[in-house]
């Protein structure tokens, strides 16, 4: 059964969460990791901002997908 919006979104605010608390870890240590890993993060919030957009315009929420759709600069 494929995922909803609301699910995928999730799942990349939870990913992109956990991306951010390992950076933060390696970012004491001075691995050049903490980079990658910061890198990883971003782009899951960015798809979870997708995700949600698209969710949002599926379930006629068109004050959600404006809303977000002016927070891109569109």
């Amino acid at each position: 059964m494929p995922q909803s919006p609301h699910d995928r979104a999730a799942e990349y605010h939870n990913l992109a969460a956990h991306a951010h608390s390992a950076a933060a870890a390696s970012h004491g240590q001075g691995n050049l990791t903490a980079h990658e890993l910061s890198r990883q993060a971003h782009e899951h919030s960015t798809r979870a901002f997708e995700e949600s957009r698209k969710a949002a315009e599926e379930h006629g929420e068109p004050e959600a997908a404006a809303a977000t759709a002016k927070s891109e600069g569109a």
